[in-house]
């Protein structure tokens, strides 16, 4: 046996696979579709672990790096740029190699830079193994997707793609509590070291049990234009939305960034008419599904991770919870996603994508309606409710949608379709992060002198309000060295209150933006060559 499987096309309609679909399983470790799911879930754990667990851990690097808080700031920011800018490019690189070399480069590389970080002793360094780890990051991510798209029958993809969905989800979210553990009762570096063991993990896994598929037409040659526009364009559009809250949206280096994006994207299009073998073909999106499929995972990110960034402030910042206590009030939000992403995949193989997708969003815009209705002293059990109907919510989503992109996408164009979904998350994510900040921004600025008149203390200059203004955004009171209690506690009311009033303005867009997301969803479906990687699964 060897570990290359060839999947036959015919064309760019419809697609057979090598083997008939009732054939018999492969037998043992190699090419086995569950161990496959097990081998690419571990690696991606790590990835969707280190969007979130480094953030716990970055006022430690600052204080042991003496570095400054722009410096800080690129630690994610450098790692983020890096996974957004280089998905579909790496998607397309799993396409024309195949996805087994792509995963475990991805894997070497980001455990690797993960353990270079941790002996690093300048902010510098750790910055440049930051953008190495989203590199590597960016090449395993789509080509897990298209491994699981090559190994999964049709009928169980959904289930896997389940499972695929609830791993990321809850590493997503415990990244805070495990953070929260190692950086207090061990040491910032750890939050790093610990990728080295889940990688090695992941390697001998690869090396034991992922089969190489790749399409009989698969791309042949490289659009290295295409591949250069894009990244243009995808990093002036992440760029604007990373430096928006700073500059401002007003701010003529955020549009010029911007109208970059837009021209990339347009002299993208206009390229990729032209050339031989496209980064990705056009008529992909002529595939209504699939572009829906697309669309709906960026609102959905938009909802999810634009509301979920004012809720950690608010948990740590309004209730004075620590960083592990505010990720165990988070855990109704895991659970149910862990829970609800293997019967989100079951449902939606035997019902299609489609009702399964809307009701999802549709209890994604109630949770983030309830969550707009949360103020200072809302008791552990009713944020418990909304978080916990807001990871139902999503589970279903994440499965769907995803399923939508890559099983009605081509077979030999499902790395790329991997990467067009992780890149629409990404994007969604900024987008969410940044619009609602905007709006938090401008509530705050809107209500934070009256609020503050209101309570009685002494007027502020306009410098003093603007600091102040920033400050109360994530729901820090301003208040100076010695100043007396009583005028702490007023101080400290109004920069809670008023940063109330911005969450949940922030919160009703974010349902707004998911009730959109519910009639997006009825324009999905099944996707029509799904049936295209089940041979792979039989040897």
């Amino acid at each position: 046996m060897t570990s290359r499987t060839t999947i036959k096309t015919t064309g760019t309609g419809d697609r057979a696979p090598e083997a008939p679909s009732d054939a018999a399983p492969a037998k043992g470790l190699r090419g086995h579709p569950w161990f496959t799911l097990i081998t690419v879930a571990v690696g991606v754990m790590m990835v969707a672990l280190d969007g979130t667990i480094v953030a716990i851990a970055n006022p430690a690097i600052q204080k042991d790096l003496s570095a400054s808080f722009a410096e800080v700031q690129w630690i994610t920011n450098g790692y983020f740029l890096a996974l957004a800018v280089s998905l579909v490019t790496a998607g397309k690189l799993g396409d024309r190699f195949g996805h087994r070399q792509t995963f475990l480069i991805g894997v070497v590389g980001f455990a690797a830079a993960s353990g270079a970080i941790g002996l690093s002793s300048s902010i510098g360094a750790v910055v440049v193994f930051r953008v190495l780890q989203g590199l590597f990051g960016a090449l395993l991510m789509p080509a897990a997707l298209g491994l699981l798209r090559a190994t999964f029958p049709a009928e169980k993809l959904n289930m896997a793609i389940g499972i695929w969905g609830m791993v990321i989800g809850a590493s997503t979210a415990g990244g805070p509590i495990l953070g929260g553990v190692l950086v207090e009762h061990v040491n910032w570096q750890s939050v790093f070291f610990i990728n080295v063991p889940v990688g090695i993990l992941a390697v001998v896994l690869g090396v034991l049990i992922l089969l190489d598929h790749r399409a009989e037409n698969a791309p042949r040659s490289f659009d290295i234009l295409g591949i250069v526009l894009l990244s243009a364009a995808m990093f002036c559009l992440v760029w604007a939305l990373i430096k928006a809250p700073a500059w401002g949206w007003a701010d003529g280096k955020t549009w010029l960034f911007i109208a970059g994006s837009v021209v990339g994207f347009a002299l993208f299009a206009l390229w990729e008419t032209k050339v031989r073998e496209p980064l990705i073909p056009l008529a992909l999106f002529r595939s209504i599904p699939l572009s829906a499929g697309v669309v709906l995972m960026v609102l959905m990110a938009i909802a999810f991770m634009g509301g979920l960034f004012f809720v950690t402030f608010y948990l740590q910042n309004v209730h004075d919870m620590s960083p592990i206590y505010a990720g165990l009030h988070l855990l109704p939000l895991t659970g149910m996603m862990i829970v609800g992403s293997p019967l989100a995949g079951a449902m939606i193989t035997k019902l299609g994508p489609r009702v399964p997708l809307a009701g999802g969003m549709a209890l994604t815009a109630i949770a983030m309606y309830g969550m707009s209705t949360l103020e200072t002293d809302t008791g552990s059990g009713v944020m418990s409710l909304w978080f916990a109907l807001l990871g139902l919510g999503l589970a279903p989503v994440m499965v769907g949608a995803t399923e939508v992109i890559v099983g009605n996408a081509p077979m030999e164009l499902s790395g790329v379709a991997g990467g067009l979904q992780q890149a629409a998350m990404q994007i969604g994510g900024s987008l969410g992060t940044a619009v609602l900040g905007a709006v938090m921004a401008s509530k705050v600025d809107s209500e934070l002198a009256g609020n503050w008149t209101s309570a009685g203390l002494p007027p502020l200059t306009a410098a003093q309000e603007a600091q102040a203004s920033e400050a109360v955004q994530v729901g820090v009171a301003p208040l100076a060295p010695g100043t007396p209690d009583a005028i702490a506690a007023k101080i400290t009311d109004v920069a809670r209150d008023t940063f109330i009033s911005g969450m949940s303005l922030a919160s009703l867009v974010a349902a707004g933006v998911a009730v959109v997301a519910v009639f997006v969803a009825f324009l999905t479906k099944r996707g029509e060559n799904a049936e295209a990687g089940a041979g792979a699964a039989h040897i």
